[in-house]
């Protein structure tokens, strides 16, 4: 009977939480776990937060980070904009490879469910003749438009305020506390994590964007991508986290050369 529970309740608790099932499953387990070692039985009228409050989780189990500002209507809304047929680079493969990364750092963000809708959205409206950061602004009205009432005022600025900083990848100042501050160097980091991938996957990567641009001339193409490029080659770091300076720094900067080569013929 409890197996059949648990079966019915996983099938519910998926249309809420979609991709966090396998968490939160796991505190289901965890409870069920700490309910054996009391001597007593599970039992399927139980709810999870009763059954919580008399069987404390372990002080390493973070309940709040199991959970998910993406429902499953925004999130399917926002597949659709990322499933448009004018993308090839900032596709849901992107948010994708993105929300991995976050779940193998996840330990490292003060915030990661802030972190995952700022993913979600941050490359929600794309359009490759938009002028300055105007895709950028428009993503972050679009999540403080989707997102209110759901999050608190301050915590939806901050993911705005991520969001625009995507048009430069470089932290924003007006960030509210460290804690944001060092979230938010982590999200653009692995916003630009495909810099330093492998070099097969650099190409396919610069393909795919050169695909989005393909109403730009060869020459256009050319002076504007080594421009974006060498800004990156200009910086101290590209990266901004000890992590990603470690893991990708190098890597990145031989692929922008590489790629500088290409177009010009040398680097300096």
């Amino acid at each position: 009977m409890i197996e059949k529970f648990e079966v019915q309740e996983e099938g519910r608790m998926r249309l809420m939480y979609g991709a966090h099932i396998s968490q939160i499953m796991r505190v289901r387990q965890l409870r069920n776990d700490c309910l054996v070692e009391r001597g007593e039985t599970p039992r399927a009228e139980q709810s999870s937060s009763l059954v919580l409050l008399m069987c404390p989780l372990p002080q390493n189990i973070n309940l709040a980070s199991m959970m998910t500002l993406i429902s499953d209507h925004i999130r399917d809304k926002l597949k659709e904009l990322y499933s448009h047929t004018s993308r090839h680079y900032h596709t849901l493969n992107h948010i994708e490879a993105l929300l991995t990364l976050l779940s193998t750092h996840r330990e490292k963000f003060h915030d990661p469910e802030a972190i995952e809708a700022a993913i979600w959205f941050h490359d929600a409206i794309y359009n490759v003749h938009a002028q300055g950061n105007c895709n950028e602004v428009q993503s972050a009205q679009l999540a403080g438009s989707m997102l209110s009432g759901l999050v608190d005022a301050t915590r939806l600025k901050g993911i705005q305020v991520m969001i625009e900083a995507t048009a430069t990848h470089t932290v924003p100042d007006e960030l509210q506390s460290s804690e944001v501050v060092a979230d938010a160097a982590l999200f653009l980091d692995i916003d630009l994590s495909v810099l330093g991938a492998e070099e097969e996957a650099f190409d396919e990567y610069e393909g795919a964007v050169r695909k989005e641009y393909g109403h730009v001339d060869e020459q256009g193409w050319r002076e504007g991508r080594a421009a974006v490029l060498r800004g990156f080659l200009d910086r101290e770091w590209i990266y901004h986290s000890d992590i990603f300076r470690g893991l990708l720094e190098e890597k990145a900067r031989a692929n922008l050369r590489r790629s500088l080569e290409r177009f010009s013929g040398s680097v300096p």
